[in-house]
């Protein structure tokens, strides 16, 4: 049976007579960006321009200036990791009034592009390697942006699941795995939360650019309804027939491939009017909804109660934390008990809060995991800190407490921008030595930038300070000359050198206290259009001895109560840009576990990355706690965490491999420019499953998967029918009674299986979950809605195959499971 829905898009007649009143030069004028981060205004009939802003955790505004701070939230992996549409929903919520603070209009996310492999570069920045759970998740989180009056933009739409050739690549996936999984992460923030935008991806999908693709028609705009604005990834506008689909709006401007050209195209008839005037209408609707259009009410008139962002950001880290280990009853510490702690690894002093990236915004403070178990231990624990192995490599920007103005002797740096004659236009005064601009900041005019510090060396010791840019820098150390040349870009992706640009350094021997005069000149290029540049100072870790390293790490450790290792990524290993070329943590941190577990088995491994990492050490510790990228309170949640004042409440999004060649679904490089899809709707721990049931391996850690503080007993589940017609769902009940000694929460997870079928299947798909805090010795009931399409698969149209199905009832997608059969008729 085929079941197919479509839904009328209403449009404010007012709104279409106003897009009628303007010329074509107006109309055209308003489908590229004014500049990069905002749309055209025509201040004559009451238009002003919308602000977009980069998320999805966090808000950055028009800039990159730290001095405009802003609130750092977990990384979506993190998010995901808590399976609550509740919690997503206040993560959407906090960026909404993050958007009100910064004066932005939109917030470019959730970014919702299924964890297809584990190497993908931006893995963190996307929820999980399920539809079902990614869907209501974004649908949360789109609800809770909209409620504040700013425009949610889901992205990337659509299977631009890598990185790699991310401009060219072109996504080759068959229809129904295109349709039950990568539209269909989408489906529900467009149907269900009436996301007011979307944002069209770099790739091709099945041959067509995704700007220029009939899917942002259908599904998108027919069958889905979706009456918001199609706004292209920047620069993924590649031609005037991107006008010809349902692509609205190009970024950034206001140089493009539209304009005049568009103008031109359509007075020739090679685009028809409809199709701009389509077009403008869903801009002007867009601006009415933000308040940005004169005459029309916006769409939210009344706020939610505030929420206090940094608050949220420490909940949010601790909701998304997964216990995937914990021998003995390790975990939660008791700090009553403790006398000394030793606290090891990079990551525990420079944690890695978020991915690198568009991702990244700039917060006012951040809090390292060596931080928040200072502040949360009572004053009698003695706490040592060893680095144990160098994890970051590279320029790392100096921290602002070492940097002192030159100039106005406050703490930080000194900005000056002159023209070509050398006369200074201007000078401020910054915080940061990584300093970003792109599309603002840089004075118009400006030949020049100086930038100025003096930096106070830490310790006694051989330093090594530099310099990062594109283009021709000169760096002064200490009234000498160091280096004046040109640093050139390898880079081919758009953004890549903001964040991680070529680099020189020089070693610099200092006493401890000692401050080292740093100033840096930085030529901008004569043919910059845009503002695009990025200059950073700071100092490189140099290791002379890994092992003498380790070995302080493990003496440490030996006559300590309890180690906490925190391992963790680089930029250079996570961030978008590039895909990861394999799943191993950087440096020498395997061997650091693996030598600080043999003296103290009593050993807690903190990992802190946004994405699967390997572990050969897993089952030589005691506790494994996964941390993810968690935002600006990463530290305080970690102790919160660790020390028991709150429970890990998350469960795995995606699946963690025990090897490398273990993993189902690998590939993110193109072949002739294709990247294959051949596992079709066999991705995640559907793939996994499927491995298994052939005589191949698990993972070493499921999907769904994760401990907690207490524990749960699931009594016998019911559904409220034994039989639906094609396209009803029906709803599963769950008594949980929490048996343990103190509160916690338990997740319910309702998956279908079918196992005598006519269509290939996976061995089992999620069809959804639910969850419930009890006190100890408490029972409550979770309900499960289950969809009809849970039932369905696509062919030709979502058909539903008659006949026994069954529900199965647990905590992961590998648990023992409770089953429950039903009938499709």
């Amino acid at each position: 049976m085929t079941v197919t829905t479509t839904a009328p898009v209403a449009v404010d007649p007012r709104i279409r007579e106003l897009a009628e009143s303007l010329t074509l030069e107006q109309q055209v004028s308003l489908l590229t960006g004014a500049d990069v981060w905002s749309t055209v205004a025509i201040p004559e009939i009451g238009l002003g321009r919308v602000v977009l802003s980069d998320g999805p955790a966090g808000v950055r505004g028009e800039d990159f200036d730290e001095r405009h701070d802003s609130i750092s939230l977990p990384s979506s992996s993190s998010l995901s990791a808590a399976w609550s549409v509740n919690l997503a929903r206040r993560y959407g919520q906090v960026l909404g009034q993050e958007a009100h603070r910064k004066g932005v209009h939109v917030v470019l996310g959730p970014t919702i592009n299924l964890h297809r492999s584990p190497l993908g570069g931006r893995h963190f920045e996307c929820m999980s390697e399920d539809p079902v759970l990614t869907a209501q998740l974004a649908a949360g989180y789109v609800t809770g942006v909209q409620s504040m009056g700013i425009g949610a933009t889901p992205k990337h739409f659509v299977a631009n699941d890598a990185e790699t050739d991310r401009f060219t690549a072109d996504s080759v996936v068959a229809e129904r795995p295109l349709r039950e999984l990568y539209l269909a992460a989408f489906e529900q923030a467009v149907t269900e939360a009436k996301a007011w935008l979307v944002m069209s991806s770099y790739n091709s999908i099945n041959g067509t650019t995704a700007s220029e693709n009939h899917l942002l028609e259908t599904p998108l705009s027919t069958e889905w309804g979706f009456d918001g604005v199609v706004v292209s990834d920047w620069t993924g506008v590649r031609s005037i027939d991107a006008a010809k689909a349902h692509q609205d709006l190009e970024m950034p401007g206001p140089v493009g491939h539209w304009g005049p050209k568009l103008v031109a195209a359509v007075e020739a008839g090679e685009v028809s009017r409809e199709a701009i005037l389509e077009k403008v209408t869903r801009i002007l609707r867009l601006a009415a909804r933000v308040g940005v259009l004169e005459g029309f009410e916006p769409a939210v008139t009344e706020m939610p109660d505030e929420i206090d962002g940094r608050a949220f950001a420490r909940e949010a880290a601790v909701r998304g934390s997964v216990l995937v280990r914990n021998e003995n009853n390790l975990l939660p510490l008791n700090a009553a008990a403790l006398t000394r702690v030793a606290v090891i690894g990079h990551n525990a002093s420079e944690a890695r809060t978020q991915g690198g990236g568009s991702a990244t915004v700039m917060p006012l403070q951040i809090v390292s995991p060596l931080e928040g178990l200072r502040e949360a231990l009572p004053d009698d624990v003695e706490l040592t800190y060893s680095r144990g192995a160098k994890v970051a490599d590279g320029l790392q920007e100096f921290p602002r407490s070492t940097l002192s103005n030159p100039v106005s002797g406050v703490p930080g740096l000194r900005v000056s921008f002159f023209d070509a004659t050398g006369a200074e236009i201007s000078g401020e005064d910054r915080l940061a030595s990584h300093l970003i601009w792109f599309g603002v900041g840089i004075p118009e005019g400006t030949s020049r930038i100086r930038i100025q510090t003096e930096w106070t060396a830490p310790d006694d010791g051989v330093h090594h300070l530099g310099v990062g840019t594109v283009g021709e820098v000169k760096l002064i150390l200490d009234g000498d000359t160091v280096f004046d040349g040109e640093l050139v870009d390898e880079h081919d992706v758009l953004g890549a050198a903001l964040f991680s640009p070529p680099q020189k350094t020089f070693p610099v021997s200092t006493t401890a206290g000692a401050r080292v005069s740093v100033e840096a000149v930085f030529t901008i290029p004569a043919s910059q259009v845009i503002p695009f540049s990025a200059i950073l100072l700071g100092e490189e870790a140099v290791v002379d001895d890994a092992d003498a390293e380790i070995a302080a790490a493990v003496e440490a450790a030996r006559e300590a109560d309890v180690a906490v290792v925190v391992v963790g990524t680089s930029a250079a290993i996570e961030s978008e840009g590039f895909d990861r070329k394999d799943l191993d943590l950087p440096g020498h941190q395997d061997r650091l576990v693996a030598a600080v577990a043999a003296v103290n088995p009593r050993t807690v491994v903190v990992v802190n990355s946004g994405s699967p990492v390997l572990m050969p050490w897993r089952n030589e510790v005691d506790a494994i706690l996964l941390g993810w990228f968690g935002g600006q309170e990463f530290g305080a949640a970690i102790a919160d965490v660790l020390l028991g004042v709150e429970e890990p409440g998350g469960r795995l999004p995606t699946s963690w491999p025990a090897a490398l060649e273990d993993v189902p679904v690998l590939n993110t490089t193109p072949v002739e420019g294709k990247v294959h899809y051949e596992e079709g709707i066999h991705v995640g721990y559907r793939a996994w499953l499927k491995q298994a049931a052939d005589g191949g391996a698990s993972p070493a850690y499921p999907f769904g998967f994760g401990l907690g503080y207490t524990s749960f007993d699931l009594g016998a589940a019911s559904a409220d029918a034994s039989a639906v017609a094609a396209g009803e769902g029906l709803t599963v009940r769950v008594p949980v009674t929490n048996t343990g000694s103190r509160s916690g929460r338990e997740v319910v997870q309702v998956y279908v299986a079918r196992t005598d079928s006519a269509v290939e299947r996976p061995v089992r798909w999620l069809a959804g979950f639910g969850s419930v805090t009890l006190e100890p010795g408490a029972t409550g009931t979770v309900e499960v809605p289950v969809p009809g399409r849970a039932f369905a698969h696509y062919e030709d149209g979502w058909q539903y195959e008659a006949g026994q199905f069954q529900l199965l009832v647990g905590r992961s997608a590998e648990d023992h499971f409770q089953e429950l059969a039903v009938i499709v008729e």
